[in-house]
């Protein structure tokens, strides 16, 4: 899904950046963010990443205007921040649903019924892997190991693990959050965080970076 999303998100992407001017996608509060995370790093193409959350944080995924936007933040080609953006799963360069459901069919939870879970789950939510269903709120995904194997099979929504899970209790939990019950547990699919970023390369170190070997005080400082 990432690789197809990669391939229609490059061509919205590059007729964006045909177009003359600075990116305006980031409303005021989110380009206040934006910048202030830029200026945590003493290289602004370290904030790319951090930035392609911002972004998906506000609009949900990845969107042209908004991969434009951060490349003139961080001076690099909207192709460069499409390049980096399609290497991470958990960043979306298609519209998605509210709500992506990620149902692990590797090993441990092959052997206790993932691909059962899986079976299920398109049946319960009427659509394929990779597919949204009818009104935005559920994207199906099949995945490999989700790092959980104690609660296999496990389900991922959002980030947030779920498990171990037969058909009856991956219903509950589609229908738990349709009705808004976890939203204090399971945040909207673009919040990768919910603790803003206050800290970066540059942050915390009393103003001031040594080179390597040198001590502080030396007057080796990096100025740059």
């Amino acid at each position: 899904m990432e690789q197809a999303a990669g391939r229609a998100g490059a061509s919205a992407a590059g007729s964006s950046a045909s177009a003359a001017g600075s990116a305006k996608h980031f409303d005021a509060a989110t380009r206040r963010k934006a910048e202030d995370l830029v200026s945590l790093y003493p290289e602004r193409r370290s904030a790319l990443v951090p930035l392609c959350h911002l972004a998906q944080s506000v609009d949900g995924w990845l969107c042209p205007d908004a991969i434009r936007e951060i490349a003139d933040l961080v001076g690099i080609s909207p192709a460069e921040v499409l390049g980096t953006a399609t290497f991470y799963d958990l960043l979306h360069t298609e519209p998605v649903g509210r709500h992506v459901v990620s149902v692990c069919t590797n090993v441990a939870c092959l052997l206790r019924g993932g691909e059962d879970l899986l079976a299920h789950a398109k049946t319960s939510l009427g659509v394929n892997a990779g597919g949204t269903d009818a009104d935005g709120q559920f994207t199906l995904e099949e995945v490999e190991c989700l790092a959980a194997c104690d609660r296999a099979p496990c389900v991922q929504v959002n980030g947030r693990f779920f498990g171990p899970l037969a058909p009856d209790d991956f219903d509950s939990l589609i229908s738990d959050l349709r009705d808004g019950k976890l939203d204090d547990v399971v945040p909207s699919h673009g919040v990768l965080s919910r603790v803003p970023r206050d800290v970066g390369l540059a942050a915390g170190m009393s103003g001031a970076r040594t080179s390597a070997g040198a001590t502080p005080g030396s007057g080796s400082e990096d100025r740059s």
